[in-house]
């Protein structure tokens, strides 16, 4: 699937070189892709006793496996996202070889998805425990309680975005991806907490630009990879304008992260509880790495307006998707350790 491609000739041997560098380049891309993936799953595996610690919070059971399950269906959800979303920005883009655009990775994403929310269903059946035995889950009790309910409708969602993944219609794959967000949004605001549906659609504009942000930035740099070399201009152009809609999406996440973070903590308490509570040091690792995030946006703009190549700017945009990765990781690990007691 690698974008270099060898210089065609008659001579087996003559080609044997170039084919060797793409082997060896996708082999590379292959390792590199594995230890970021090592990497971010070990934040939401060891994330909670380094939050937790020193700050006198018990964590709910198996919270390391939980958090490293939403970190899954984040990331399942960010993928079709982009898709759709650089799909449509491409057809801006006078002459972009659409034809030639990476393979879609939705219907793999589409089965993490189910799997991740699968296990998270289990828990939530188990009375939020960890089950040990398939006879520990009361799955009839699913129906009978809005966490259950909205766990079902996230696996069964999973499954409606495979089968859209792979059917002629792959447009369609927009109606199970806003069940899986407007899902996510309610069960993170319970109905005991004060304007529950505020939050929620704080929390639902949130994850929607998080994830158009995210899994945009992943497509637009699969596609530039795909024609760096027979439509390098087209490329240039799509990130130009991935990175215009960015901006925006960055205003939307930070305004509403704002507004979120002082509904959970009022702000007399911010200061404090962003060292002293295992959510508080959560967030300030979140926030640190979105500002990591912004500054690599803003070389990479900047590379892009203005040096002599804009395809430069690959480089900044490719440590920006990493960091991303990052940040998903870290948002999932939020939503699974304690929300902080408003004081």
């Amino acid at each position: 699937m690698s974008a270099i491609r060898p210089t065609a000739d008659t001579g087996g041997e003559a080609g044997e070189p170039g084919a060797a560098r793409v082997s060896a380049a996708s082999l590379r891309r292959s390792v590199t892709v594995l230890a970021l993936v090592a990497l971010a799953a070990l934040i939401p595996l060891l994330g909670p006793s380094l939050a937790l610690s020193g700050t006198g919070e018990a964590a709910a059971p198996g919270v390391g496996g939980i958090a490293l399950l939403r970190t899954v269906l984040f990331a399942a959800v960010c993928v079709p996202v982009g898709e759709l979303f650089v799909a449509r920005l491409a057809r801006r883009v006078p002459g972009a070889p659409w034809e030639d655009a990476p393979r879609s990775w939705a219907p793999v994403s589409a089965a993490a998805g189910f799997v991740a929310a699968l296990g998270l269903a289990s828990v939530v059946a188990t009375g939020n425990l960890v089950p040990r035995r398939l006879s520990d889950m009361d799955i009839g009790g699913l129906y009978q309680s809005r966490d259950g309910a909205l766990a079902l409708l996230e696996v069964n969602a999973f499954v409606v975005l495979g089968l859209c993944a792979l059917s002629r219609r792959p447009g369609t794959q927009v109606w199970p991806l806003a069940a899986v967000a407007v899902a996510e949004a309610l069960r993170a605001h319970p109905t005991t907490e004060q304007s529950p549906l505020a939050g929620s659609g704080l929390t639902l504009l949130h994850v929607t630009c998080a994830a158009l942000w995210a899994g945009g930035l992943l497509y637009v740099l699969r596609t530039l990879l795909r024609w760096r070399n027979s439509a390098p201009g087209e490329g240039a152009a799509l990130l130009g304008l991935y990175a215009r809609v960015a901006a925006v999406l960055l205003a939307a996440i930070t305004a509403t992260g704002v507004c979120s973070t002082l509904r959970r903590m009022p702000p007399g308490t911010v200061v404090d509880q962003l060292t002293t509570t295992a959510y508080g040091r959560t967030l300030l690792a979140k926030v640190l790495l979105v500002v990591v995030v912004a500054l690599l946006a803003l070389w990479a703009r900047r590379r892009l307006s203005r040096a002599a190549d804009p395809l430069t700017a690959y480089s900044p945009a490719r440590a920006e998707v990493v960091v991303l990765g990052l940040v998903v990781a870290v948002s999932a690990l939020l939503t699974a350790v304690p929300v902080p007691i408003r004081w």
